[in-house]
């Protein structure tokens, strides 16, 4: 998913209205109200422009920013980008933008965030990766129109459980940080699509998330599970399932009721044996069991590969 929308090319600032990194004038993009100061260098905005005031969008990814000067705040934006900066803190005047759609905060230092999502209730993508963040201000169970969060690449020991009042979310990311395990408030996240986890120590997975019937792709790779819930054959909408590197020695016998997965990838797990359900998957078109310790497949594993199941051992 792209961070931003296209905006129109920022003319080369140069002569009276930028001095070295330091933008000294906007241009005049009244008519289209968007402002695209993508990847200038630049290490301060000016501080009082006089930006068109309906400008919606503005985006200023991959510059050298420490600070975001008062004006962005007392825009109508729909679209703000403030991604790969060098931000290390936002100021409490980030909840007056309510009229924002889209949020990038990633690339940056963020330890914290002012705890002033409550303001922001048109929120729909929020992108907070590759910060510092140990924790998520509480004030974001408050984005009822919240659909897509990237939490990865942070230092969260742990997840809160009042992510699971964010009835709208579709997609959920929070892989590469220090996670053992998630709350099990996941399973009230009726409308989750997409949930990647990989990355993280996970050594189990609650029994609710079996309660996220619209569940399409779950990537827990990389992670120290030894064992799968049996709710989890509960999935019924799952297409793709990532457990690449864990340590699981068996799978739980209802996996029949994968009945939409396509992918399933066990690579370099502790697997002994595989359960005949396995086998009856009808839309199963690849399955890896490489690096395990297999000895031989059932007999009916030879009619999946026959219904043209690529399987890799």
């Amino acid at each position: 998913m792209a961070p931003s929308p296209a905006l129109p090319p920022l003319a080369h600032q140069h002569g009276p209205e930028a001095r070295g990194r330091a933008l000294l004038a906007l241009p005049d993009w009244s008519a289209v109200g968007q402002l695209n100061l993508d990847g200038l260098g630049l290490e301060a905005l000016p501080a009082d422009p006089h930006p068109a005031p309906h400008t919606t969008v503005l985006s200023a990814y991959d510059n050298q920013l420490h600070t975001v000067p008062a004006w962005v705040w007392t825009l109508p934006l729909t679209t703000l980008n403030l991604s790969a900066n060098q931000l290390t803190e936002l100021p409490e005047a980030l909840g007056e933008v309510r009229t924002l759609t889209m949020l990038d905060l990633g690339h940056n230092a963020l330890a914290t965030l002012p705890n002033v999502f409550a303001g922001l209730g048109q929120l729909q993508f929020l992108y907070l990766s590759h910060n510092r963040l140990q924790t998520l201000p509480g004030s974001m169970r408050a984005l009822p129109a919240l659909r897509y969060l990237n939490v990865t690449d942070n230092a969260l020991a742990e997840l809160p459980g009042w992510l699971g009042e964010l009835r709208g979310l579709t997609e959920l990311r929070v892989y590469g940080n220090r996670l053992s395990g998630l709350p099990g408030d996941l399973g009230t996240l009726r409308a989750l699509r997409e949930l990647h986890a990989m990355n993280n120590t996970l050594t189990a997975l609650p029994t609710a998330l079996g309660h996220c019937a619209a569940l399409e792709v779950l990537d827990l790779q990389g992670n120290a599970l030894s064992r799968l819930p049996d709710a989890l054959g509960c999935l019924g909408a799952l297409r793709t399932l990532n457990l690449r590197f864990n340590a699981l020695d068996a799978l739980p016998e209802t996996v029949g009721g994968w009945q939409q997965l396509e992918t399933l990838d066990l690579r370099a797990n502790r697997l002994t044996h595989l359960p005949g359900a396995l086998a009856t998957l009808p839309r199963l078109r690849k399955l890896d069991l490489r690096w395990n310790r297999l000895t031989r497949l059932p007999a009916a594993f030879a009619d999946l590969a026959a219904r043209g199941c690529l399987i890799y051992l």
